[in-house]
């Protein structure tokens, strides 16, 4: 009799703490199988980091293949569609069949759907949608150069990897700055679909809101709200609204819009009418196909899309998938956790915690908190989770 065939697609965040917690836990006869087009591991919580010199770029990406347990197998190929109902996936190499799948393959930064925004990336010095790694370094090496003008930062009406991140952009661009003895040249401005910074009410989000406008104010950093980018002019150095306002920059961080993988909304039924994969929100078991569950940022949650939230996730599928394979009900239940450090300055930083309900943590800023981000939970990161040691369920 064949071992149990699970299947994990994206060797991400989730993916791969996934495959080696399920293969430290699973005491059956299983073969896991991670799946994904890049040979690299990225992390991808230094990206807003790495342009203040606060984390060195070249440290921040390992061979997948090193990070995985010897009895989990990697293939490097691009996932191009899924048919659950034959427990298969076609790859553009072999396809692969599974018993159980595991999709994590995140989401797709998109800067061409913005009229300009790749061009302006590609064909400017001025443009870095930061949450590539190429544009992250190449906005470390601008801001280098940037002797003053308007820096300006964008987020999209898409849902978005780690919320916070674009404010963070702004505040930690703010410090740097001042540092230098130049913020009395630069404006600072953000710009976002939504009428406040940080969550809409009743989101548990929205609890922070009133800390971060309160920074904002005091640091002179404007905040222009629902504020859509329909275009960028990046020969006249302009953003255009979808409103028809206009903002001249000097130096863009915008975030890109994000959309879920080809592979799950044009060639599976996984995502049904959405971008992407539709899941109970507790047991994260996809609604019509028991044999499928998907963590991150490919998944329907109803939370923010950030590492802290995966890692949560991950405890309660590898014990919901276990419970599968023994014939068992899911009893594992994801409750919306997510921690999103908000660092404001060097040395400072709060964290916005919450579920699915309430805000959980107070917004205060403290030294340990950006100790935390900066110093402790990257090698916990690289060391421990990445590699299935998680005591904290």
């Amino acid at each position: 009799m064949r071992p149990t065939q699970i299947l994990v697609l994206g060797a991400g965040t989730g993916g791969t703490m996934a495959a080696n917690m399920l293969d430290r836990k699973l005491d059956r006869d299983i073969e896991i199988t991670v799946v994904d087009e890049s040979p690299d591991h990225h992390y991808q919580p230094s990206y807003y980091l790495i342009p203040f010199g606060h984390m060195e770029a070249e440290a921040q990406h390992r061979p997948v293949e090193s990070l995985l347990r010897t009895d989990v197998e990697f293939v490097q190929a691009r996932v191009e569609g899924i048919d659950p109902d034959a427990g298969t996936v076609s790859t553009d190499a072999e396809p692969l069949e599974y018993d159980y799948l595991v999709t994590a393959l995140g989401n797709r930064l998109a800067p061409e759907a913005v009229p300009g925004m790749k061009e302006a990336w590609e064909q400017t010095d001025s443009v870095y949608p930061f949450y590539h790694y190429d544009a992250a370094v190449g906005l470390r090496d601008a801001i280098k150069n940037f002797d003053g003008g308007q820096f300006f930062v964008t987020v999209p009406e898409t849902p978005i990897k780690c919320g916070g991140a674009p404010l963070k952009m702004a505040m930690l661009a703010d410090d740097y700055f001042r540092d230098i003895g130049i913020r009395d040249d630069v404006d600072i401005a953000v710009g976002k679909p939504a009428p406040t910074p940080f969550g809409t009410p009743p989101s548990p989000k929205a609890h922070y809101n009133g800390k971060v406008e309160e920074i904002w104010a005091e640091r002179n950093i404007e905040f222009l709200p629902e504020f859509e980018v329909s275009e960028i002019a990046y020969g006249e150095n302009r953003v255009i609204a979808s409103d028809g306002r206009e903002v001249e920059y000097d130096l863009y961080a915008p975030v890109p819009p994000q959309y879920g993988r080809e592979a799950l909304v044009e060639h599976s039924p996984l995502t049904g009418d959405s971008e992407y994969v539709t899941v109970d929100k507790h047991t994260l078991q996809h609604d019509d196909y028991d044999d499928v569950f998907a963590i991150g940022d490919n998944a329907n949650l109803p939370t923010s899309r950030t590492a802290s939230a995966v890692r949560k996730q991950v405890h309660v599928l590898v014990n919901n998938l276990e419970a599968a394979l023994e014939g068992r009900p899911l009893t594992a239940e994801y409750d919306g956790y997510t921690a999103c450090p908000l660092l404001t300055e060097e040395g400072k930083a709060m964290i916005a915690e919450f579920d699915y309900e309430d805000p959980i943590a107070a917004p205060v800023e403290t030294r340990s908190n950006w100790v935390l981000d900066v110093n402790v939970i990257p090698p916990m990161y690289w060391n421990m989770w990445m590699r299935g040691y998680d005591p904290v369920p």
